[in-house]
């Protein structure tokens, strides 16, 4: 380990166990300063990362501290402000590229040399294609997601993006990527994986 990561990480120790005596305040701040010493950027893996959000900052709280009905609701309306729908107005692209970005974890990763293009990690958390078996089950399934809903409609075609883009729009303190918000998908990846959910020919709705 290079010998000023060492010391970053030795001189956040000492804060931490200097502030003991300070109450519970600092010592979470110095704790704070410890942690954020021991990382570094590598490739993708950035620690401006660490750096939350006011949401961010009040849905770590939640779970000692639930969040006040009012509260979720700001964070709903701000997250539902930084959606921007596709700048051509097509919503869908090309269902096949988009069963490719479901199945893609890489992206965003110390092991990600910059300008790699990151997946979506789609099964990681639903279930979509009903040949694929592996998959996880943190989200709801998304198998016929289109064909359930009537099709691609344009209010389904607009809360589809909308939820993709920024979760935290119709969840104040959703686990679902900020796809959008957060730069991990592109506007053509994001149009391909609308069609992986609303295409009647893709394998999704079949």
């Amino acid at each position: 380990m290079h010998s000023k990561f060492i010391t970053a990480a030795l001189l956040g120790v000492l804060a931490s166990s200097s502030a003991l005596a300070a109450g519970p305040a600092a010592k979470d701040s110095a704790d704070l300063a410890a942690f954020k010493a021991s990382f570094s950027d590598k490739n993708q893996a950035t620690v401006d990362r660490l750096e939350q959000s006011e949401a961010q900052r009040l849905c770590t709280q939640d779970a000692q501290r639930p969040l006040k009905p009012a509260q979720r609701k700001q964070i709903e309306q701000q997250a539902a402000a930084t959606v921007r729908y596709p700048a051509d107005g097509n919503y869908l692209g090309d269902w096949k590229e988009g069963e490719k970005v479901a199945q893609n974890g890489r992206g965003l990763q110390s092991s990600d040399p910059k300008g790699t293009p990151a997946g979506g990690n789609c099964y990681a958390c639903h279930a979509l294609d009903k040949k694929e078996i592996a998959f996880g089950n943190i989200g709801p399934s998304l198998q016929q997601y289109g064909k359930l809903r009537g099709g691609p409609t344009p209010e389904i075609l607009k809360y589809t993006w909308a939820k993709i883009y920024n979760s935290h729009a119709f969840q104040a303190c959703s686990t679902m990527p900020r796809f959008g918000a957060a730069g991990i998908l592109t506007e053509k990846q994001m149009q391909d994986v609308m069609a992986l959910l609303l295409a009647p020919d893709s394998p999704v709705n079949q």
